[in-house]
C-alpha cells in the first residue's frame, strides 16, 4: 500500500484509552483523509475528517469504504457484569467490527490485545483476548498488527471511565520500582500503544505481535 496516498480508516472504542489516542492522531495525520469512528454513545471530539457512527455492536450495519480499521473495544467482567457480558465486548463486538471492515475493502487491522493474550489459557480474560487473535488471523487481511500491552496508564477519569482503586495503586508501585521491572512488565502510556500500532499497521504485511516492551519509549 502506497502510504502517501490518503487513507480512510476506521476506529472502534474510541472512548477508550487507546482508542482515544488512536482517533486524536489519526485526524491529526496529514495521510489520513477520513476517519469513521464507531460508537456506543456520541463523541464530544468532533474534527472535519471525523463521521461519528453510533452503532449496536451486534447488529453492524454495512461499513463505508476503508483502507484500515483499528478496534481497541474492551471492558472488564466486572464492570461487563459478568464473562458472557465481557465477551461479547471484548470478542463479539471486535470481531464483528473486523468481519464488517474486511467487507469494506480494509487490508489492514490493529488490535489492542493485552499481555499475556493465549487462546489456550486457563484464565478466562486472556483466553478470550488471544481467541479473539486467532479469530482475526482468518479473515483474509494482508497485514495485522497485534499490540499486547501490560497494564495501561491514562486518565480514566477524563473520559468518564470509573477509576479503579487497585489500578492506581499498582501504576503507583509500578512507577516506584520501574528500573526493577522488566520492560514488558512495566505499565505503559495508552499514547505509546497508540503510536506503535500507527507506526506499524499501514505497512503491516502477515501478523505481528507487539510487544510491551517493544512500545515502550
Amino acid at each position: 500500500m502506497d502510504t502517501k496516498r490518503a487513507r480512510s480508516v476506521a476506529v472502534a472504542g474510541a472512548t477508550g484509552l487507546v482508542g482515544r489516542e488512536i482517533l486524536q492522531r489519526l485526524t491529526a495525520d496529514e495521510s489520513v483523509a477520513a476517519v469513521h469512528a464507531l460508537v456506543r454513545r456520541p463523541l464530544s471530539f468532533t474534527h472535519p475528517k471525523l463521521t461519528s457512527h453510533v452503532v449496536d455492536f451486534a447488529a453492524l450495519p454495512p461499513l463505508p469504504p476503508i483502507d484500515e480499521a483499528y478496534l481497541a473495544l474492551g471492558t472488564t467482567i466486572k464492570v461487563a457484569g459478568s464473562q458472557q457480558a465481557f465477551r461479547a465486548v471484548d470478542f463479539d463486538a471486535n470481531l464483528a467490527v473486523a468481519k464488517a471492515a474486511r467487507a469494506a475493502g480494509a487490508k489492514r487491522l490493529g488490535l489492542v490485545s493485552a499481555m499475556g493474550a493465549d487462546a489456550r489459557s486457563s484464565i478466562f480474560y486472556s483466553r478470550t483476548k488471544g481467541e479473539l487473535e486467532d479469530a482475526l488471523s482468518g479473515l483474509g487481511y494482508e497485514g495485522i498488527v497485534i499490540a499486547r500491552p501490560s497494564m495501561l496508564a491514562g486518565d480514566r477519569e477524563s473520559l468518564g471511565q470509573p477509576v479503579r482503586g487497585g489500578e492506581v495503586l499498582a501504576l503507583k508501585v509500578s512507577k516506584a520500582l520501574r528500573g526493577f521491572i522488566p520492560k514488558n512488565y512495566r505499565s505503559i502510556q495508552a499514547a505509546d500503544v497508540a503510536q506503535a500500532l500507527l507506526a506499524n499497521v499501514p505497512r503491516a504485511s502477515g501478523t505481528r505481535v507487539l510487544l510491551s516492551g517493544e512500545m515502550q519509549p
